[in-house]
């Protein structure tokens, strides 16, 4: 009974804990990000200038993003619907509970676990889509205002704890509006597209059957002795992304594979060697391959000296994004303009979609605006990413990022 009694207790503090955080991380207050037209922006290898073009277009209100002395540069719906295009994943509430714990949230814990979602979701589109697709949709998604943001998180939190005491916990329905279950495509491309653009997020879902889920990511971390509710660092990610590649028994994944770099350095025969070796043995086409490479780019505070490495990075067209972020809070770094790092925050707590379902909705799963943070802010411990899709585009693109990685650091070999 004692135990019984004890177990109980642990349980409630952890429901009490998942409500707190519900509400922490989902007060988020909207602040517009500010892009000069003077600059260019560049964003996963692709580059924007914001140029004054043509002084009749206004930026929209919803679009999150305001140019500087309101004058509209050329390109920006083109950024725009590109940024958006990427899979955003944050925090979740109300998913299956975690195996070993009362959790059925990450709010306040799973920032990295999520940022290298993110990064790995890139990875998948460039092998699937290509870096040309956009999300059809993109410029549909609307910004929540602060208010309406505020708010519910107040009638969130008071839902969640009331539930917690009462021990009930009903999944919420998305408060994203749906979109029409049967839609018109121009051609069977565009079709293709649409599938594997939702079988990618599925990949994804916060369930023990998603292959990158996060009940499945923390399954493979606890060989590295984490467990859910644990800090997770950039290069501990890293290897837990590669695990759950390897063991992906699906069809369409027989064909990428992940390589994570030791020391910082890039082994061009081991990294040749995993794209060569095939699950098939009739099978004789190269394997794509992610590249991580963890590093730390300066002692307690990054080192200036590393601006220009990183947005050289950033600029290659192979970039799949950083693992980075501030201290003991993580960001999906994609792009910059000048000193100032483009980003993705997991940090928004947001309902439980079940992506199993047929046309479960998108929304949820593109940033409606994006975020910028100056370079000096950065934690100096990130993982880096790139995707090459056979050895030879491996080969060119080894080329390319030695040229820029060997500027600053000493990270290919």
């Amino acid at each position: 009974m004692e135990a019984t009694g004890t177990d109980e207790v642990d349980k409630l503090k952890t429901k009490f804990i998942s409500a707190w955080n519900n509400m922490k991380y989902s007060w988020v207050l909207k602040t517009k990000t500010y892009f000069s037209r003077n600059s260019p922006v560049l964003l996963l290898g692709k580059c924007y200038h914001f140029k004054y073009e043509d002084e009749n277009k206004l930026l929209p209100a919803r679009s999150g993003c305001t140019i500087e002395d309101h004058v509209i540069a050329g390109n920006v719906e083109e950024f725009r619907k590109d940024f958006i295009s990427r899979i955003w994943l944050t925090y979740r509430e109300e998913f299956p509970q975690i195996e070993g714990s009362a959790l059925t949230t990450d709010c306040g814990w799973g920032c990295t676990l999520r940022t290298g979602q993110m990064l790995l979701a890139q990875g998948l589109i460039l092998h699937f889509l290509g870096r040309a697709w956009t999300w059809p949709d993109a410029l549909n998604i609307e910004n929540s205002d602060s208010e309406s943001w505020t708010s519910n998180t107040v009638k969130k939190f008071t839902a969640s704890f009331e539930a917690s005491l009462s021990g009930e916990r009903e999944l919420k329905t998305p408060t994203v509006s749906q979109k029409e279950t049967i839609r018109r495509y121009s051609d069977d491309h565009e079709m293709r597209n649409e599938i594997y653009h939702r079988k990618i997020i599925s990949w994804f879902g916060d369930s023990p059957l998603a292959l990158f889920g996060l009940h499945q990511l923390i399954e493979y971390g606890k060989k590295s002795g984490k467990k859910a509710g644990d800090w997770y660092g950039p290069a501990v990610v890293a290897h837990i992304l590669r695990k759950a590649v390897e063991e992906a028994r699906h069809p369409d994944l027989q064909g990428i594979t992940i390589y994570v770099a030791q020391d910082c350095t890039v082994y061009s025969s081991d990294v040749i060697d995993k794209q060569c070796t095939s699950m098939a043995s009739d099978n004789t086409d190269d394997k794509a391959v992610i590249i991580l490479i963890p590093v730390r780019l300066g002692g307690e505070r990054t080192n200036t000296d590393y601006l220009d490495f990183v947005k050289g990075i950033l600029s290659l067209e192979y970039c799949v994004g950083i693992i980075g972020g501030k201290p003991k809070q993580s960001y999906y770094f994609a792009g910059f303009q000048d000193d100032s790092l483009i980003y993705m925050d997991p940090h928004y707590c947001q309902s439980f979609v079940d992506v199993s379902i047929k046309d479960f909705p998108l929304e949820t799963f593109h940033c409606p605006s994006p975020k910028k943070m100056s370079f000096r802010k950065m934690d100096p411990s990130c993982t880096i990413g790139f995707y090459c899709r056979n050895v030879q585009d491996f080969k060119r693109a080894s080329e390319e990022i030695t040229k820029v990685l060997y500027l600053k650091y000493n990270i290919c070999n």
